[in-house]
Parts: C-alpha cells; structure tokens; sequence
C-alpha cells in the first residue's frame, strides 16, 4: 500500500479513532487504527473496541492500493510531528511494517503494524433500514441534559445507558443512576418517527464530543443534521463525514414515568445561577462520605446547611418565591448541581412534597417545543 495524503485530514480523523481504539484490551487489534484505499482517491480510517466503531475516508492520491493496521496512538503522535502538509504511508508488500515521510523534508518514521485482514470486521447497517435524520444541536441539547446521570457501574447495563426514544413527534432521551432521573423532550412539529434504542454510557460521550466538534468547527454546525440507523443490534450515527456505530444495551430501562412525581405539594421558585452558588459554597463543608445538604423551605427563603465530622459546618440562602409551610429534605449536593448546571432557564421550579419524597426540579418556564425535567432522591442527613 502507498497513499499521499493531507496531515490536517489524517489528524483530525486519527483524533477520533484513537478516542475509540481499546488500547487495554487482550486483542492487540483493537488498539489499532485500520488503514484501506477506496478506489484511486479515498483512504477510509477505522478503529473499534468490538462495542463502538467510527469510520471516516479522507483525500487521498493512491499510489498503490492495500490496507494495514497501525497502533492508533503511536500513529497520531507520529503523524502530529510531521510538518504541514502532504505525508507519505507505505507499506512493502508482504511486510506489516510502514514508512511515515514528510512529502518534502526528510522527517520519517518507520511504524509495525499488522495485515489489515486481521483487523476485525466492522458492523454495516441494512441497506432497507429506515433513516432517522436529526439536527446536531438539538441532540447535542438531549446529551447535555441528562447525560451526568448514567449510571458508571458497568454490571448494571440498564442504567449504565442512556435511553434514546422517537415516538411520534417527541424526541426524547432519559437516564437514571437509581439516586436520581433526568428527561428532556422535544418535540418536532410535522415530523414524525418511531425508534427506540439503549446507547450505552461510552457511546453517548463519543456522541457528544462528535457534535461539540461539529459545532465548533464549521458555520452552521448546530444546524448540520445527523443521520440515524437502527439496524440489529447496533445504531449507525453518520456527522461530518464520520460513521460511528454503536453496539446498543439489551436490557429492560426502568420505567421512568412512574418515577417522576404527577405532582408536588409545594413549589418553590428560584434563581438559578444563585441557588447554584449558595450549593456549592455549603457543599465544601459537607461529609466527604455522603455530600449531603440540608435544604429548608421557609416563606421567601431556601437555607442550605451542611456539617462534617471533621471541617465543622457551612451555611447559606437565597431568597425565592414561595409561601407555604416550613419544611426541611436532605439531598446530595452533587445531584442538584448537576441538574442545575443542564438547566437553561435563569430560574427554576423545586418541587417537594415531604422529608421522603423525591425533589423534581424543572426550568420554571419550559422553552417552545421543550420539556425538562429531573427527580432526585432525598437522603437522611
């Protein structure tokens, strides 16, 4: 194999693989980054863990057509230090080994890969698959929102993921640990589908990166639209030149709707950015074990009080609206910092209805076409 090509196009593909590549598995495949000509003019990058698989092809002039397997990491920081522009890959034939030359300078490297035959096939969605087409900035908004709520215990499939739903026009993602839930709904006036899928933790933190990038990088990016694949037992999600697939959850979600309380005996509202602040300056002083605080609803105030064994105690408040009875909940002070920090509302709507019951918090005005909410489970402090 011998392909010219772009150092700008290889990094910025290469950037991504390596984020997928398992370099800590016992297949030392899977640490490597899959290098194959398309035609006279294409080089196609892939990289998987077996679970998650990203493709892109990038320009190239093909020299000599043939595939090879290089370690997704040395190849990056290799492929980092070339000077700007073209970069030679070659690879004898018969041999796993590869020459990296700067097209014009004398900087070269010399990287031993594997046959591209042994690199693990990768899933490809059915042709006769329907296709789901979403705007980037709007699935950016649904992982944003719920995300820091998935479950990191991976023995738990059914929480370690995050459910992604079209029903009609709603387009929803939910995500609960067990401790708390978080739902976003949007909805899309005249467009209407059915799916539902469980992505895993991992591919919805490679998803999310995926859109920031794209938003970042290109005028227009929130507006880009991604394309969408249930096929089997895998999704397809196709952005900016990149196909990433994903190995989804087989499991049960919890049913959420009868965790999220139909309704709550007392509201409160309040300044978002402010309740924020007070929260973080009291949770310093809360138990390192537990990080609960205590939150006391009184006639136009919320106290937070936190106390540790060993650092003494912390206090707060802000004022808020709210009239009714006193009444005082024990929550963990990460959780609501969580959910305030997705909330785009400058205020929000808390609501509880007793010492045992969970808090819903919501934006205290929902945005056109928009619905969030999340429920957090007291604790005994």
């Amino acid at each position: 194999m011998h392909v010219v090509v772009s150092k700008r196009d290889l990094i910025r593909v290469l950037t991504r693989c390596q984020g997928v590549a398992d370099k800590k598995s016992t297949m030392p495949a899977l640490g490597n980054v899959a290098l194959q000509t398309l035609g006279n003019d294409k080089l196609r990058l892939s990289a998987t863990d077996l679970y998650l698989a990203v493709t892109s092809n990038v320009n190239a002039k093909v020299e000599k057509p043939g595939s090879i397997a290089l370690g997704a990491k040395d190849l990056l920081e290799r492929v980092r230090m070339m000077p700007e522009g073209e970069i030679s890959i070659e690879t004898a034939s018969g041999s796993a080994n590869s020459t990296l030359r700067a097209v014009g300078s004398a900087r070269r490297y010399t990287l031993h890969g594997i046959p591209g035959e042994e690199f693990p096939t990768l899933p490809e969605p059915d042709p006769k698959a329907s296709v789901l087409s979403l705007q980037v900035e709007l699935l950016s908004r649904l992982i944003a929102a719920t995300h820091f709520s998935i479950s990191t215990d991976e023995t738990r499939l059914h929480l370690n993921s995050a459910l992604f739903e079209w029903d009609g026009e709603a387009v929803r993602m939910v995500t609960t640990d067990g401790h708390r839930l978080s739902k976003m709904e949007m909805f899309e006036p005249g467009r209407s589908a059915q799916a539902s899928m469980l992505i895993p933790l991992k591919g919805v933190m490679e998803l999310k990166r995926l859109c920031d990038e794209t938003k970042s990088e290109k005028e227009g990016g929130a507006d880009a639209a991604i394309q969408i694949v249930q096929s089997g037992p895998n999704a397809f999600f196709s952005l900016s030149g990149f196909r990433f697939s994903v190995k989804l959850v087989d499991a049960q979600f919890p049913p959420y709707q009868q965790v999220i309380p139909e309704s709550s005996e007392r509201i409160v509202t309040a300044p978002r950015l402010a309740v924020a602040d007070a929260l973080k300056a009291v949770a310093i002083a809360a138990s390192d074990r537990t990080g609960g605080v205590k939150l006391t609803v009184t006639p136009g105030r919320l106290r937070f009080e936190s106390e540790s064994p060993e650092s003494g105690e912390g206090f707060d408040e802000v004022a808020v609206d709210y009239d009714g009875p006193e009444m005082t909940v024990g929550f963990n002070a990460r959780y609501f910092l969580d959910v305030l920090t997705a909330v785009e509302d400058d205020e929000i709507a808390l609501g509880l209805s007793g010492e045992l019951d969970p808090a819903v918090v919501q934006p205290a005005t929902q945005a056109k076409h928009t619905s969030q909410v999340a429920v957090i489970m007291p604790m005994r402090i």
